[in-house]
């Protein structure tokens, strides 16, 4: 598999939240705007890049029996790492993430990358596979996050982009708003490769 294929999987052909249906905890919770999405998933990049560089590092030497919790005590290193750097940087996002930051510890994608790619690779492709997957799932989260802005508070980035008049759709910015959102862009995924395959 070419270099290239292994960091690209993630934005389209495997992303973890449009195509694996993977951490959509998250997905479904932080997503009310786009600079939760974007903290969100800058988070979870940073600890799949880690993790997956320390886990291909050890792979080794780690007895299969107990490599699984091995993994997650690596995965919550990270996890604490990142939950404290953004207490102490960027306070506001740390509060509106809130219990999601530390849950990260238990997103099936980190772990899952972690056990069928970085548990069997090389740390060149173990880091391309995590950057790819980290930003596939930070591009989702955008994604949903911008359209959930846009149509719950009419702006983009907390900047209003539609008039005065604008009523906003309630809903988008509540967790059955997520739901929806996930709903048609899921669909729109599955028309365009429906397309694609005809």
């Amino acid at each position: 598999m070419s270099l290239f294929k292994v960091f690209s999987k993630g934005l389209y052909d495997q992303n973890p939240v449009f195509k694996q249906a993977l951490g959509l905890c998250p997905t479904l919770a932080v997503t009310g705007s786009i600079e939760n999405g974007l903290g969100m998933g800058i988070a979870s990049t940073f600890v799949l890049l880690c993790s997956n560089l320390l886990v291909s590092l050890v792979r080794k030497g780690v007895p299969n029996k107990i490599r699984i919790p091995i993994y997650i005590v690596v995965i919550a290193s990270f996890v604490t790492i990142v939950d404290l750097a953004m207490a102490g940087f960027v306070p506001d996002l740390h509060k509106s993430l809130g219990i999601f930051v530390p849950l990260i510890v238990v997103n099936c994608m980190i772990l899952g990358r972690a056990e069928s790619f970085a548990g069997k690779n090389n740390v060149g492709l173990s880091l391309l596979d995590g950057l790819g997957m980290g930003v596939g799932f930070t591009l989702a989260l955008v994604v949903i996050g911008a359209i959930r802005e846009f149509l719950g508070n009419g702006s983009l980035l907390g900047i209003p982009v539609i008039g005065a008049g604008y009523e906003p759709v309630l809903i988008m910015i509540l967790p059955p708003g997520a739901f929806l959102t996930i709903g048609f862009v899921l669909g729109f995924f599955n028309w365009l490769e429906n397309k694609r395959n005809a």
